[in-house]
């Protein structure tokens, strides 16, 4: 096993590599970098990308051409121009800026935000713990359902109420996450219907003059629309797997024997199969919590105006900062290959059966 882990380890270092390279070269050809930001917001015009969605296909054809040769065209000296370049490090060809790049990510410093004046690290440990709340929070309530709903559905397989509650679960799956999102915001957010819970934030304006239960109560008030829009499709993974793991031991040997010594069926569902058939439940938690953090942080943080990396990598998309965003994905990579070891341990553990060694051979 530690042979293994090892391998997996020094996988990481390629695959962090690849992740940066595709990325850095698919920002060469992305047009209005953070230049052309600062040229927009010098000349009062806004955002540079006005120009490229707004106006029909004349306006949108005269803008572009007008940003192929902004240097001329909008007004602004040649010198002011090399001087935004050097100060975002735009000055240096594409391969060097890349090498020292990767210098020094080895040290893990991702540099400063061209916009927020701050290192990203510690833009990152900021907004960390909004979107580890929201996907630990997402995750446990996805295993509080599942858990019980899928050894029900197993217990009961092929019954009206597997029947109707497989269709439920297979509609919540296909729902887009950021559509039940704003269904939750137009009925109880005072779109349309009801002010039941607050529109935006994880705390209210005045979360500092609170007490200790104020606090306890105004956080769960505000975080409840975002942690049942992100748990909605990891709940319905989570419970086919209960089921099909759980149907899976009912058949096997062991229960038929223990059936025949006398046991009663709750000591055999529950001291016997139920043990065996979490073992992957269980041990996919490392993987479940990192899936519902990656996929609902972006759209869910954005729609309920929550400060987190989700948000925060989406801001940083759009206004073209650099190392914002190339610090994020290092980041999320770095955790989602690290939580993948872990996975595979936490296999091992549960059940030493498994040998991913002998599998790999």
């Amino acid at each position: 096993m530690a042979a293994y882990i090892l391998r997996r380890f020094l996988l990481v270092i390629p695959t962090l590599f690849g992740i940066l390279v595709i990325n850095f070269a698919l920002v060469q050809f992305v047009p209005g970098g953070p230049v052309e930001q600062m040229i927009a917001q010098l000349e009062g015009g806004g955002d540079v990308f006005e120009g490229f969605a707004g106006g029909g296909g004349d306006a949108g054809g005269e803008a572009i051409a007008a940003n192929d040769s902004y240097a001329g065209r909008q007004g602004l000296p040649p010198e002011l121009i090399a001087e935004l370049e050097q100060q975002y490090g735009l000055d240096k060809p594409p391969l060097e800026r890349f090498f020292l790049m990767l210098g020094n990510y080895m040290r893990f410093d991702f540099g400063e935000s061209y916009f927020r004046k701050i290192d990203v690290m510690s833009l990152v440990l900021e907004k960390m713990p909004v979107s580890i709340s929201l996907g630990l929070w997402s995750t446990l309530i996805a295993y509080m359902i599942s858990i019980p709903l899928g050894i029900r559905k197993a217990l009961r397989d092929g019954s009206r109420f597997d029947t109707w509650t497989s269709g439920v679960i297979i509609a919540a799956y296909a729902i887009p996450g950021f559509l039940f999102a704003i269904l939750l915001l137009v009925l109880f957010a005072g779109g349309s219907y009801w002010q039941v819970f607050p529109l935006r934030g994880l705390t209210s304006d005045n979360w500092d003059n609170l007490g200790l239960f104020g606090k306890i109560t105004d956080y769960f008030w505000h975080i409840t629309l975002p942690v049942v829009a992100s748990t909605i499709s990891a709940f319905a993974t989570l419970t086919l797997l209960t089921k099909n793991s759980f149907l899976d031991e009912i058949k096997k040997q062991y229960v038929m024997t223990a059936r025949a010594k006398g046991l009663s069926e709750s000591r055999v569902l529950y001291g016997h199969v139920f043990r065996n058939a979490m073992l992957i439940v269980i041990a996919g938690f490392p993987a479940v919590f990192i899936g519902v953090f990656f996929s609902g942080s972006l759209i869910i943080e954005t729609i309920f105006s929550l400060d987190g990396l989700g948000r925060l990598g989406f801001e940083a998309a759009v206004a073209r900062d650099y190392p914002v965003i190339f610090g994020t994905l290092f980041i999320f990579g770095l955790m989602s290959l690290v939580v993948g070891i872990i996975s595979d341990i936490m296999y091992v553990i549960v059940d030493p059966r498994i040998d991913f060694e002998k599998r790999e051979g």
